[in-house]
């Protein structure tokens, strides 16, 4: 009886140290897994597709009332003031901090069941700057900075105003692409002759 149990252990043994001596082999199977590591657990991974949901979707719409990281929801609006409009924005700048909240242009970029060309703010230096600034922080990792591609829906992600600043910024950057000399107003053209200007030196230690 002894010595068939010592038998036993021996071959518990010699089978132990043979599985464990193959760890660290590289393989072209995938490894045999009694409890699977966690880096191959089942998981959301960003923009990729996922079975476990119907409509095959990773990335779920945020909770009703979500907000990203660094905005405010508008303060309530008093009378006077216009639908969507922050009550501590600049009266004159009709800046309007919200997600979408109605069926109008505004909020669409519909008029009905067709899609508009027109940007219904106005096209100023400041909204261009936006522009430039919400796409390079939103869309450039995916884009690059010429805005090359398609991307999937990122409504949840970007305030009304910003969307229409980032489409006046994407306008004059598609118009960049193919521009010559004809775009540039010839009471600026001198400019495109300068050198550029030679960086500032390097501050002493």
């Amino acid at each position: 009886m002894l010595r068939a149990f010592f038998v036993i252990f021996v071959l518990c043994m010699i089978a132990m140290v043979a599985v464990l001596g193959f760890r660290g082999q590289k393989s072209t199977q995938p490894p045999s897994e009694i409890f699977p590591d966690m880096v191959r657990q089942p998981k959301v991974r960003a923009q990729a597709p996922l079975d476990f949901f119907a409509d095959g979707r990773g990335p779920r719409l945020p909770v009703a009332g979500t907000v990203p990281v660094g905005y405010e929801m508008p303060r309530p609006k008093t009378e006077g003031t216009p639908r969507g409009v922050a009550e501590d924005a600049p009266e004159e700048s009709h800046t309007r901090v919200a997600f979408s909240v109605g069926t109008d242009y505004f909020n669409t970029g519909k008029m009905g069941d067709q899609w508009g060309t027109g940007i219904p703010l106005p096209v100023t230096r400041e909204l261009m700057e936006r522009g430039q600034q919400r796409f390079n922080i939103t869309c450039a990792m995916c884009h690059g900075a010429a805005a090359m591609g398609t991307m999937m829906a990122y409504g949840p992600n970007i305030l009304v105003a910003d969307r229409w600043a980032i489409i006046a910024y994407l306008r004059a950057l598609q118009r960049s692409q193919h521009a010559t000399i004809a775009d540039v107003p010839e009471d600026q053209r001198a400019e495109l002759d300068k050198p550029p200007a030679s960086p500032p030196p390097p501050a002493k230690k």
